[in-house]
């Protein structure tokens, strides 16, 4: 993988994490589209690259994640108890699908830009609708947890977009926009460090079975890092303005082109 190629990768991961346009989906299109094997890009690199929109999206809500520990130590059911509760709610399905499901997903959307392509254009479908919700000023509730929770493990599918679905469906449940899109950013944060960690471990089982691509922290995977986090955090501030402002259908279009493009690629050039 060349450095070029690491910087685009970073920049489809750190953008992609954000804005809801399915980050799996991006980067299964762009190796194909670079020839880019699993081996070659390396779980080493896949790791570090979700640290980089882990971290992004630390730095840009790290008021929030201080305030949410604060609470938790002062050993009282109050908002941040209760926020943080709703969070372990939705983070149960996700968890259970990874846990028992993930490996099989993986190969079998691994390579599938017909597949992957079609979700792009369900994407859309939810993003396009989800402006035309009504603006209602609601809480996140022990309901909408679940079934956020439930959206964010079926997000796990190259190609849907995890903040677009979840925060879409969230609006679409009453949420306030600003409140869904900040819960959604902060419910995945466990599961990235569960899934790096998760990673990390399979990197160190093939590295002593000889098996890995010796991909090192080198020049090129820094590089990556650095790609995947400036864009990640311009991606996760941008995303929170648009929600705001209703204009997440603007991205359906986006979904639509790419999705198009994606099928038409599958069809006639792979």
């Amino acid at each position: 993988m060349t450095t070029a190629e690491s910087i685009v990768l970073g920049v489809i991961q750190g953008l992609t994490e954000f804005l809801p346009v399915s980050s799996s989906g991006h980067i299964e299109l762009g190796k194909a589209i670079f020839g880019i094997e699993q081996k070659e890009a390396g779980l080493l690199f896949t790791v570090v690259l979700h640290f980089a929109t882990a971290l992004s999206t630390i730095i840009v809500f790290w008021k929030d994640i201080v305030g949410i520990f604060k609470g938790l130590f002062s050993f009282k059911w109050n908002t941040e108890t209760r926020f943080s509760y709703f969070i372990v709610l939705s983070m149960i399905p996700a968890v259970l699908v990874g846990l028992f499901l993930k490996d099989q997903m993986d190969d079998f959307y691994r390579g599938n830009v017909l597949l992957v392509s079609v979700m792009l254009l369900f994407t859309g479908v939810v993003l396009f609708f989800s402006d035309r919700a009504k603006s209602l000023k609601g809480e996140v509730s022990t309901k909408s947890a679940v079934i956020l929770g439930i959206v964010q493990a079926i997000a796990i599918m190259p190609g849907i977009s995890r903040s677009g679905s979840t925060i879409a469906t969230a609006v679409m449940l009453g949420i306030d926009r600003e409140k869904a899109a900040r819960f959604s950013f902060l419910m995945v944060l466990p599961l990235i460090f569960g899934a790096m960690a998760k990673e990390f471990k399979d990197y160190l089982d093939l590295s002593e079975a000889g098996q890995s691509s010796a991909l090192l922290l080198d020049s090129t995977v820094l590089i990556g890092f650095v790609a995947a986090l400036s864009a990640g955090y311009f991606a996760c501030k941008w995303m929170i303005a648009i929600v705001k402002k209703s204009k997440l259908s603007y991205f359906a279009y986006y979904c639509w082109a790419v999705g198009a493009i994606g099928i038409a690629y599958s069809l006639f050039f792979a």
